[in-house]
């Protein structure tokens, strides 16, 4: 089998036979194939595209290039949540408490961000003494004994995953379905969850920036797991705003907090109820969404959602006294009031924008050797939707630093598109695909 004939192969709109993806993804991992030919059969997939069969191959080619996580001592149905990422998306740190307390274990691998903030595991991190990084045997009996269990990806979890899509980033071929479906269903897989709820978010803040394309993108990743015998389901969701009020680390640690008390942010409390429903489906918990939802509410008001947030933190050895007072918790030296210059309702607030402000704080990487600061962000004080007066506070900035406020202040300002008329609602989510199909709403 020779590199030249499976990129000719491929050029040619032929499809790949199981073998042959085998035969790149190993020896390209193993350095056997330069750069060069990786990056020609790349273009070739991005242009001429893999079908449902050659996408799968691909996904469990790329889960037996390392080492897969042997979850069958947890007790239960483990279910797993991932999300395509956005601005002040910390839903994963609601979720897994509402979840667990409702007897469905989560044991969640997550990365590091590259970008507006940090990822799930820099916020967890941002809790004094809290390590992601535990044996493989604790993060087992933790989620045996506590329900929920979330740490950093291991080193040699899907590299083949790594090695492709650094390579994809510099040669233009990252915006291709089946190369996202196959990179994020690869490391689920590889983590050893029996079901998973992907959140595909869509919007200015998101990769898929159209409701279309999401959706193609949740179809394809149910494809896989159904091809792969795990139950799948894909919520898609908006993120032309940011999720709730708080983009930055400890803010948005706080503002989970407040969440689990009963007190979070209309849009994240809409989309954790959704996304835990059909976690708690899947996990053989509730017969319906509507059975589902219940649970979760009444999780939250009994207390219980916040009683094991408190438990998983510890059992991760952070400092619980951080969740009981927050003020406690890492903070910014300035907070600074981005007010509105003129009058009318929010039309949009551009998701990126904001994200690239938190990032300007030192809220999230530039590169992956950035150090992130905790303590600073932003919080929003309108939403789309909201009326505004002049002079009216549109946000806060969090900052350690006075020079960044200035050219932070003038992109929040610059992100925030006012109008004359009232708005109407939009939807936070559009649909949710399944093995059954699409169910748009």
């Amino acid at each position: 089998m020779r590199m030249y004939d499976i990129i000719m192969k491929k050029r040619d709109g032929g499809e790949l036979s199981k073998e042959e993806i085998e035969y790149f993804v190993y020896n390209y991992t193993k350095g056997n194939i330069p750069d060069y030919q990786a990056s020609a059969l790349l273009m070739a997939i991005y242009f001429k595209k893999m079908n449902k069969r050659e996408t799968a191959d691909l996904t469990m080619a790329m889960v037996n290039s390392g080492e897969t996580i042997d979850l069958t001592s947890i007790n239960g149905i483990k279910v797993d949540k991932h999300s395509t990422g956005g601005v002040g998306d910390k839903t994963s740190l609601v979720l897994g408490p509402m979840v667990a307390a409702c007897e469905v274990p989560v044991a969640k691998m997550s990365g590091r961000g590259l970008g507006y903030t940090g990822g799930t595991i820099d916020k967890l991190e941002s809790i004094k003494g809290f390590s992601v990084e535990i044996p493989m045997d604790k993060f087992i009996e933790n989620v045996n004994t506590v329900g929920l269990s979330i740490v950093g990806q291991t080193g040699n979890l899907v590299p083949a995953d790594k090695k492709i899509y650094a390579l994809r980033d510099v040669t233009a071929t990252v915006d291709n379905i089946s190369l996202i479906a196959s990179s994020i269903m690869s490391k689920k897989i590889a983590s050893g969850t029996d079901a998973i709820v992907l959140d595909v978010k869509c919007g200015s803040g998101a990769f898929m920036k159209n409701k279309d394309d999401a959706f193609e993108l949740g179809q394809e990743m149910v494809d896989i797991g159904t091809a792969l015998n795990r139950k799948t389901v894909a919520v898609i969701s908006d993120m032309d705003e940011p999720l709730g009020f708080a983009v930055g680390n400890v803010l948005e640690i706080i503002e989970v907090i407040e969440t689990l008390k009963g007190n979070g942010p209309k849009d994240l409390v809409q989309l954790c109820l959704s996304l835990g429903s059909h976690m708690l489906i899947l996990g053989g918990k509730a017969q319906n969404p509507y059975e589902a939802e219940k649970l979760l509410k009444n999780i939250i008001e009994n207390g219980l959602a916040l009683k094991k947030f408190k438990e998983f933190v510890m059992a991760q050895g952070g400092d619980p006294s951080f969740i009981d007072n927050t003020n406690l918790m890492p903070s910014a030296k300035y907070i600074y009031e981005v007010k509105s210059d003129k009058e009318g309702f929010v039309e949009k607030i551009i998701a990126d924008e904001i994200g690239i402000a938190s990032l300007m704080l030192g809220a999230g990487r530039e590169t992956k050797e950035s150090k992130i600061d905790f303590g600073v962000g932003i919080v929003l004080n309108k939403k789309v939707g909201d009326s505004v007066l002049k002079g009216e506070v549109l946000a806060k900035i969090y900052a350690n630093t006075e020079d960044k406020i200035a050219p932070c202040n003038e992109k929040i300002i610059n992100s925030f598109i006012i109008s004359d008329k009232a708005i109407k609602n939009k939807k936070l989510i559009y649909g949710v695909v399944s093995d059954k199909g699409i169910e748009r709403y």
